[in-house]
């Protein structure tokens, strides 16, 4: 029986990067904000954003997540306010900025922070509180009046959408983010949607925002390259900004094929009757443009035990976020909200595959071996 593997990465094919490449080899210009890095910033406000706001590349979600939490927390604030059901590098990102995470839980149907929650820690934190830093959650939008609202009070907020990107708005018509005027950070990572290999953007309707992340970005140079702020390199090189010059040109294909395996998925799981057996799944909201499909398995069955099952029947699938944040040991100190719906969701949550190839035959065989557990 052959092998279904969770992902299988597809970066742009080198005949549509090598226009691209030969104007790097004409200009010489290989990094430093290059000619080639300009044009794809420009060309994704424009067909991205609508010509709102600005943005600024970054070697990875991570350091842009770094790099706008810097940038944006209160000075006198100690905590980074976020859900526990997010990955890794969210916390990380905070700690890198001198701050405490402050898990708090998610929406038992969304999957996103808990707003409730978020507005009884706003009361109690006050001023300790630095930044606050939601997840969009697999890709999808939400509503962002709340955190418009937290901006007006002086609140600042860095939203971590690395799968965002292509994703729009809960009204479906712009992409998520749109006229924020806190940061939106988009992962470019490889086996991300938009994948370039490595790299990430930072976004703003704030334009002085983005221009001292950019700053920062760049060891904190002012125009006479002396170091005025605190910085590092977080710059791509102009070879990466080909590979996403390129990628953009063809992204709706993309876009497309991963909207049709989705649906796929969603028809087969409904022909199995396994939303009748207790399987759930998220409540997304706007269009979002999947990295994987993710489900709960039902309170018979832990996702360990799914990804046993699915590994038996030579499917590779993923536990994406299982430990929870405040579940892993580098974050186990931190403080905390009850988060009973995080570690219901970190107990149960499936993450299976989702590829370019991926058709009928191979969504219906992994649907059919899920319906198969405990038989």
């Amino acid at each position: 029986m052959d092998k279904i593997p969770f992902l299988r990465p597809e970066l742009i094919k080198n005949e549509h990067i090598v226009s691209y490449f030969e104007k790097i080899h004409e200009t010489r210009i290989y990094s430093n904000y290059g000619p080639l890095n300009g044009l794809f910033e420009e060309r994704v406000i424009a067909e991205m954003f609508d010509g709102t706001g600005a943005a600024v590349t970054v070697h990875n979600a991570t350091i842009g997540l770094m790099l706008a939490i810097s940038q944006c927390k209160r000075s006198q604030g100690i905590y980074a306010v976020m859900p526990s059901f997010t990955f890794a590098a969210t916390p990380l990102a905070a700690e890198w900025c001198g701050l405490q995470p402050y898990f708090l839980d998610i929406d038992p149907k969304t999957w996103q922070m808990n707003e409730e929650q978020l507005e009884q820690a706003v009361k109690l934190l006050g001023d300790q509180i630095a930044v606050v830093v939601p997840y969009a959650t697999f890709g999808s939008a939400f509503d962002l009046s709340v955190y418009n609202h937290l901006q007006q009070q002086g609140i600042p907020v860095v939203i971590d959408a690395a799968s965002s990107f292509g994703s729009t708005d809960p009204g479906e018509v712009s992409q998520f983010g749109k006229g924020f005027e806190g940061a939106v950070v988009f992962s470019f990572h490889a086996t991300k949607p938009f994948g370039v290999g490595e790299g990430g953007l930072v976004y703003s309707a704030d334009r002085d925002l983005i221009q001292r992340i950019r700053q920062a970005g760049n060891f904190g140079f002012s125009t006479g390259r002396e170091s005025v702020l605190q910085g590092l390199n977080s710059k791509i090189s102009e070879f990466t900004a080909a590979i996403a010059l390129a990628t953009l040109d063809r992204y709706h294909a993309v876009k497309a094929n991963r909207k049709g395996i989705y649906d796929l998925y969603l028809h087969e799981l409904r022909q199995a009757g396994l939303f009748e057996r207790g399987w759930t799944m998220q409540s997304m909201q706007g269009a979002v443009v999947f990295q994987f499909m993710p489900i709960l398995s039902p309170e018979s069955h832990s996702n360990r035990e799914v990804i046993e099952h699915l590994a038996a029947n030579s499917i590779e699938a993923r536990t994406y976020f299982s430990p929870a944040c405040h579940e892993q040991k580098q974050f186990q100190r931190y403080p905390q909200f009850p988060l009973p719906v995080t570690e219901h969701v970190a107990r149960h949550i499936v993450s299976l595959p989702l590829w370019k190839e991926m058709d009928e035959t191979i969504v219906r065989r992994i649907v059919t071996t899920l319906g198969s557990l405990g038989d």
